[in-house]
């Protein structure tokens, strides 16, 4: 939202439906939730709307670009056709195959029975995950056959996330790398590369979560080597889509392990996920709204080269209690505005209530700073994170710590 303000076309901005942070930066439409595709169309044409930027992958999903683009309304994001790559992961394994893009080996399950019987035949560790949209949550890392029986029952009899197919994959060790593209499908112009920590506690210990915190740039990712994995990921799946009629045009985000082998793919994103947006976009300084009109042109970003601050951003995410098994909501939030004065505070869930600012669950907040150096920008996002309060709020405290002192241990596969 705020590297869309700042753009040169001085946008009036609307959000659909917002939150109470958003509320300071745009018009909130509260009555229109995110994945109400006739809704989104509705308010769009009422208020004539230039470009309408998708963010939630369910909405997505839900087919709202190709509903915009059918009213006459720009709309930047994927087609509900090329949206499946998010979507479905067994889908975006076969297109990996198809496209020869390095990933993990994998087996689809589509029964708790079937799983059983893969599971008592699979090296350990390994990966279990929900083929559909499970909000970051539907990965479960699995260090022995016992674990991985629990974790088939959590897909396969609670129907946590809903899920008839699971991906059993092979287990990857290395350091992980997320790298957004822009495309319109034909070119992939790469932004700045940046890396995520999923496990809700520091060392990277418990569950996955939708993302703790990340930072921009990472060390030792330099430019041939950001080429390099363009080469070797988007640009070949960019092509795949388009071989299929499904032209990708929108944002498209690699989750990578990498190794000395190079990069394989965890997962793809086809949507500004966070918080790595946090920390990529502070650091943009090409105009992002030319940028989204760009892509939704067939062609329109060749030779674009986006222009990138040398400051370093880290962004700290700031939970609510239980979270990510559950999620306290309705929770008074202090300090805000004093950490606003240190570093840039965004809102996810949140809301207002007599007044007050409270927790709606989830991940509640986003903390980024910038620095001349990776230090700095931890320093200060450490120091704006701590003026805030609200109960049980969780924290992890070794954000961007690997970039301040290298660590030689490796990450576990999200």
């Amino acid at each position: 939202m705020r590297a869309l303000a700042r753009s040169a076309h001085a946008p009036e901005l609307l959000c659909a439906p917002g939150n109470a942070g958003i509320a300071a930066d745009a018009e909130c439409l509260p009555g229109v939730a995110a994945d109400d595709v006739e809704a989104i169309v509705a308010a769009a044409r009422e208020r004539s709307v230039d470009l309408v930027v998708v963010g939630p992958e369910a909405a997505l999903v839900a087919g709202v670009t190709d509903a915009l683009e059918d009213a006459g309304v720009p709309a930047f994001g994927p087609s509900t056709a090329a949206a499946e790559l998010e979507g479905s992961k067994a889908f975006a394994k076969e297109l990996m195959r198809e496209a020869g893009v390095p990933t993990a080996g994998h087996v689809l399950l589509r029964s708790h029975e079937e799983a059983v019987a893969e599971l008592g035949r699979t090296s350990y560790p390994a990966v279990l995950k929900a083929d559909g949209l499970a909000a970051g949550k539907g990965v479960i890392v699995c260090a022995s056959e016992a674990e991985a029986r629990e974790a088939a029952g959590v897909f396969f009899t609670e129907r946590r996330f809903g899920e008839t197919t699971v991906v059993l994959e092979d287990f990857l060790e290395g350091e992980e790398l997320s790298l957004l593209a822009l495309c319109d499908g034909e070119n992939v112009v790469p932004l700045a590369p940046a890396q995520d920590y999923k496990r809700i506690f520091d060392g990277d210990e418990g569950p996955n979560t939708g993302g703790m915190g990340s930072y921009s740039p990472v060390p030792g990712c330099e430019p041939a080597m950001v080429e390099e994995i363009v080469e070797t990921v988007h640009r070949p799946i960019v092509a795949a889509m388009a071989r299929r009629g499904r032209p990708f045009h929108g944002v498209l985000y690699a989750g990578l392990m990498m190794s000395e082998a190079g990069a394989s793919v965890l997962e793809f994103n086809v949507r500004f996920g966070d918080p790595e947006t946090q920390a990529v976009l502070p650091r943009l300084r090409s105009d992002l709204v030319d940028l989204c009109l760009a892509a939704r042109e067939p062609g329109g970003l060749a030779g674009v080269e986006p222009a990138w601050s040398s400051e370093w951003a880290v962004t700290v995410v700031l939970a609510s209690a239980g979270y990510p098994e559950s999620s306290s909501k309705g929770d008074v939030i202090q300090g805000l505005e004093a950490a606003a004065e240190l570093a840039e505070v965004t809102h996810a869930g949140t809301a207002f209530r007599n007044d007050e600012i409270v927790t709606a669950g989830g991940r509640v907040l986003n903390v980024t700073a910038l620095g001349a150096d990776a230090a700095e920008a931890r320093e200060r996002a450490y120091d704006a994170a701590s003026r805030i309060e609200f109960a049980g709020m969780r924290m992890r405290s070794d954000i961007a710590a690997r970039a301040v002192v290298p660590s030689p241990t490796s990450q576990p596969e999200r």
